[in-house]
């Protein structure tokens, strides 16, 4: 029997346990200690704006929300088409969540889309650079501008992608990063806020810390500093030993990401022309990160038939991602056909940085035949009544 393709797999190894064994010896595996501030400085270095490393990238829009004086009853708009987490963070704080659509090719948020949905409640914006693939930062950018509304880039999927030369995690006053199992670079959890305005770095960073700052920086002044508690805070810091994994697959990004490349353009030659599904689009002026690839499947497969056909053979396959005002929590009389319509036909299929080209070959393989056997027959021409 082939040895299974799973859907994802963390490229982690020699150096980055050889990173947790230092932080072992070093006494500090909790959070915002030594490894911590390293990685902060480094994704500030990288992104040359302040950084603060988070437990995840729900975390870090919680936190953003917070920081940008989100309150109850105010509407956020967000991308429908994505793991719901930016729909969490906004009810987090009594606020509203407004669904926005996304477009049919690139599948990010629809800057048409928001801008029929700005109301006098309307305090910012949400964005999702989809699967790994950038947003249109430009027009969502100046929609904000003429609106007075804040633009937050949830970048989970897309570190290492650009926009028009500018790297993911830049492309607005404040961006989310996500360092779960799946990502390009991963700790298996994890996450930062990337903020342009210092000062709510600064907001983040101690909220994230019961909003007392630091015990490692406490525990090195001479005497007995006891902090005090000035406004509610949360548990939201990285550990030094995650911090410490961190450090080195933020190091290998390039090395990772032109892997997942590899995938995607070998991917994309053995599919071509396969009329039961389509390939995922990127427009000229940006990168994908490759989280994920997604076929969209014709609506003559039937998708559960074949997800178990390929799981059966040892692919790994998911569903895609998620319709968030399908979901119950966010039930929602809004509609968002085009989010809808990708919730029900997408397919992700294995992706990651240790693929082979004969496991891509493989899957490919397979993944035609299953199509073939599980679409429903075109409906002839003509015919009698």
């Amino acid at each position: 029997m082939n040895t299974p393709i799973p859907l994802v797999h963390a490229s982690l190894g020699e150096k980055e346990l050889a990173a947790v064994a230092e932080v072992f010896a070093s006494g500090w595996p909790a959070g915002q200690g030594p490894r911590g501030k390293a990685l902060e400085a480094q994704l500030t270095h990288r992104y040359t704006r302040q950084s603060v490393a988070v437990s995840n990238c729900g975390a870090a829009l919680h936190l953003a929300l917070l920081a940008l004086g989100v309150q109850a009853g105010d509407e956020v708009i967000v991308a429908d088409y994505t793991f719901p987490a930016p729909a969490h963070a906004v009810r987090y704080l009594d606020a509203v969540p407004v669904f926005a659509d996304v477009r049919a090719d690139t599948h990010t948020l629809d800057p048409a889309s928001v801008a029929d949905l700005i109301t006098a409640r309307t305090v910012g914006i949400i964005a999702v650079d989809t699967v790994g693939l950038p947003a249109d930062y430009r027009e969502l950018q100046a929609l904000a501008d003429a609106r007075g509304l804040f633009v937050i880039e949830d970048a989970a999927c897309a570190v290492g992608a650009t926009y028009q030369g500018r790297e993911a995690g830049t492309l607005a006053e404040v961006a989310c990063l996500s360092f779960h199992g799946r990502k390009g670079a991963t700790s298996g959890e994890g996450g930062a806020l990337v903020a342009a305005d210092p000062a709510i770095a600064q907001d983040a960073r101690l909220r994230s810390s019961f909003g007392i700052g630091s015990i490692f920086d406490q525990s090195k002044i001479v005497g007995l500093p006891i902090p005090q508690f000035t406004e509610i805070g949360y548990n939201f810091k990285l550990s030094d030993i995650a911090a410490a994994i961190l450090q080195v697959q933020i190091g290998r990004i390039g090395e990772l990401l032109e892997r997942r490349a590899a995938v995607a353009a070998h991917y994309h030659h053995l599919l071509a022309g396969e009329e039961l599904l389509s390939l995922p689009t990127v427009p000229a002026d940006r990168t994908h990160a490759w989280q994920s690839y997604l076929v969209r499947l014709d609506e003559r497969v039937d998708r559960a038939a074949l997800a178990a056909d390929l799981r059966a053979q040892g692919i790994g396959c998911g569903h895609g991602t998620w319709a968030t005002h399908l979901q119950p929590v966010f039930a929602s009389k809004q509609t968002c056909p085009v989010s809808a319509a990708l919730y029900h036909h997408h397919l992700a299929i294995p992706m990651h940085a240790e693929l082979t080209p004969e496991q891509v070959e493989r899957v490919a393989s397979r993944l035609r035949t299953a199509l073939h056997t599980h679409a429903a027959p075109a409906r002839a021409l003509g015919g009698t009544r």
